[in-house]
């Protein structure tokens, strides 16, 4: 499959600020991103958070009560009472008497106020899943994550869901921590299942990855053999995982999937970010120096080049600038986006008499590319965040 993308001025700032938001972040590598805030932090942020049933809409008042069956965070507004009358018109036609409603309000002058309500059913397990995340909220990341761990599988969506998002937004170094001791045999029943969700995969291979035997690599290479897994989402996450079970076998089935062009693009793509994966996290794996001649492989793959150039550019690889430079005789070149790449690396190539040579060049040719370039790398630095210390 070809890749083919256009981009003119504002699609380019756009694509500048998608890539540093992909390779700054600190989150799980692996993880999908989830929208929204997880249950924990909404129910930190709310004054008080409620689970009944809904009683006495009154439309004109524009007040509904709650019979509260749990209180998961409490207010002295709520003093003992067991029902309370929030400033929100409910249309009690809509709902059953089996629903139940979880609330999460504010106090304002004195008035309770709800600004998002979950529809749940009876003896749903989500107020004491919430009540117990928040008995772990101040403590260790790694002891949180062990938490969560447990409702991964949890039969309600929303709940394994929200434990999903918390791994989400782990950092690799709290996730590496816990991983170790995850069970393995529970992580391989799930990838083994056919009901597992693709999106989470890359996420419980890379447990496997960390927590599994030697054995269980032929689990993750069992998947990579499956058309149907290999063209999902997380196949980024088996291939690293592979070769942190098995690092000779794991690391030539990486970098064979990156020269084939054959393959597909997407699974090129899941090569490289599973390397990007071990270049970042875990060169002792494999060395930074095989990771950047592997990631070299691809820049004669005009739908690839692009990506491989960049990630050249942000490991600051500029010993390789003869071989960026080299794309510029390969049909490769033909596309903007590539074209676009070897500037912005020789750009910042600063100790390379051909990079040099390259930019005056196109600064002749085509200033207003050059300035364009010099613009986004700019925005690009100023963008960079500042990471803080990592959570204990």
């Amino acid at each position: 499959m070809t890749r083919r993308v256009t981009r003119g001025g504002l699609g380019l700032l756009l694509l500048a600020a998608l890539w540093l938001t992909a390779q700054t972040g600190s989150a799980c590598p692996f993880c999908d991103p989830q929208a929204g805030k997880t249950f924990t932090t909404e129910t930190a942020d709310a004054t008080m958070v409620l689970f009944g049933k809904l009683t006495n809409a009154n439309e004109k008042a524009e007040t509904t009560d709650i019979e509260i069956d749990t209180v998961i965070k409490d207010d002295p507004t709520r003093g003992k009472k067991d029902r309370l009358t929030m400033h929100r018109y409910v249309d009690l036609s809509l709902t059953t008497p089996k629903d139940r409603y979880l609330v999460f309000c504010e106090i304002y002058k004195g008035k309770i106020e709800p600004y998002r309500g979950m529809a749940l059913k009876v003896g749903s397990k989500l107020p004491e899943y919430l009540r117990g995340a928040l008995q772990f909220k101040d403590r260790p990341v790694t002891q949180r994550l062990r938490f969560f761990f447990d409702y991964l599988d949890n039969s309600d969506l929303e709940i394994s869901t929200d434990a999903y998002k918390e791994f989400a937004m782990a950092d690799y170094p709290h996730f590496k921590a816990i991983a170790k001791d995850l069970p393995s045999e529970r992580v391989t029943k799930w990838l083994q299942s056919d009901d597992v969700p693709a999106f989470r995969v890359g996420l419980y291979a890379a447990m496997l990855g960390h927590c599994g035997k030697d054995k269980d690599a032929g689990v993750l290479k069992k998947l990579l053999d499956n058309p149907e897994r290999r063209a999902g989402s997380g196949v980024d996450g088996v291939m690293a995982a592979y070769a942190l079970l098995k690092p000779k076998e794991g690391w030539k089935y990486i970098t064979d999937s990156m020269k084939n062009a054959k393959e597909d693009f997407t699974f090129r793509y899941a090569a490289l970010r599973s390397v990007r994966f071990l270049h970042d996290y875990r060169d002792d794996v494999v060395g930074k120096k095989q990771l950047v001649e592997a990631v070299c492989q691809l820049l004669d793959q005009e739908d690839i080049a692009d990506l491989a150039i960049e990630d050249l550019r942000k490991w600051q690889s500029w010993t390789l600038a003869d071989k960026v430079l080299g794309v510029t005789k390969t049909d490769a070149y033909k596309q903007p986006i590539v074209k676009r790449a070897v500037l912005r690396y020789c750009l910042q190539c600063k100790d390379s008499t051909t990079a040099s040579a390259y930019v005056a060049a196109r600064r002749k040719a085509d200033p207003k590319a050059v300035e364009e370039a010099e613009e986004l790398l700019k925005l690009e630095q100023e963008a960079a965040p500042v990471t803080p210390p990592a959570k204990k």
